[in-house]
């Protein structure tokens, strides 16, 4: 088996899981555990279909960093239910949700799963990071097309896309971003900063979608292309033009945000993921007795059950 390197964007399926998983069966104390038994039917599906030989579940230290607020102080605002005075902003999350984020980690950790997250930064700052210096093979697993900017066919990294559902997975290679939007994910970053994301609380550039933004980086090859070709008056028309340096405010700050970081002080964990010993097997087993995690649990430790490189 050929070793290969899959990250998870934790916070996303541990709230499809949520979202997607019935509340009917509780733990003996009464809390919810729908979203982590479905983590873990998730993770046992994800390591059957694609084999992986590592494994990173990528955290959210700081889902809302304030470099980047900073920068644009509408980013992702909407989900904000507390400011935070010394530490990260309180983000929008259902109480029965909650409860369960120290259960997805000890989960995690009874699976040998390591869990990765950075201090002022998102877990896409980790996947960044991990998934650039990565010398083996790269599965991305998210339903956030913003990490579409990571794809790299000559460094066989890809995208494989939650945002249709588990039974919908979709394969996001080079092509398949061409095909949705007309660019190349080295281009991905500046498309999305032109667009915008209401969900995240990104203007955008007021007047320019999908296809005048993909329009102008096939002629102007990248966002400073394109700047520089509206202040000269050259390669586009006078109402774009305009556009585009009425936005000089906010394409001066939006890359950073939108870029995610790729230089964090953090290393690919060397050691693969491997099936439980019989001690791990009975903590595992404990801990999913405890919680009723059931077999969703048993499920998790049989996808891990196989040779790796």
């Amino acid at each position: 088996m050929s070793d290969k390197l899959m990250l998870l964007d934790t916070a996303s399926l541990y709230f499809r899981a949520f979202y997607g998983v019935p509340d009917k069966v509780k733990a003996p104390d009464g809390t919810s555990v729908n979203a982590a038994r479905g983590l873990l039917d998730i993770i046992a599906k994800l390591v059957t279909l694609y084999e992986p030989t590592h494994i990173v579940a990528c955290w959210d230290d700081d889902w809302r960093p304030h470099w980047r607020v900073d920068l644009i102080p509408s980013y992702k605002t909407h989900r904000v239910v507390e400011v935070g005075a010394a530490g990260p902003d309180v983000e929008e999350v259902p109480d029965p949700l909650e409860a369960q984020i120290p259960l997805i980690r000890q989960t995690l950790t009874a699976l040998g799963i390591p869990i990765i997250g950075v201090a002022a930064h998102e877990a896409d700052d980790v996947i960044g990071t991990l998934a650039t210096r990565s010398t083996i093979p790269v599965d991305i697993v998210t339903g956030d097309r913003d990490l579409f900017q990571l794809v790299d066919d000559d460094r066989g990294i890809r995208v494989v896309y939650t945002a249709r559902g588990m039974s919908n997975l979709e394969i996001v290679t080079d092509a398949t971003v061409v095909a949705k939007y007309g660019v190349l994910p080295s281009q991905y970053a500046d498309f999305a900063t032109m667009r915008g994301d209401a969900s995240d609380g990104l203007p955008g550039v007021a007047g320019v979608g999908e296809k005048t933004a993909a329009a102008l980086l096939k002629d102007h090859g990248d966002l400073a292309g394109i700047r520089a070709a509206a202040v000269a008056g050259e390669g586009m028309s006078a109402g774009v033009q305009a556009k585009v340096i009425a936005a000089s405010d906010y394409l001066d700050v939006a890359p950073t945000v939108v870029e995610v970081a790729r230089g964090l002080d953090i290393a690919v964990p060397a050691t693969p993921v491997r099936a439980l010993d019989a001690p791990q097997t009975a903590s595992a087993e404990e801990l999913a007795a405890q919680w009723n995690l059931g077999s969703s649990m048993q499920r998790a430790i049989a996808a891990l059950d196989r040779p790796v490189g």
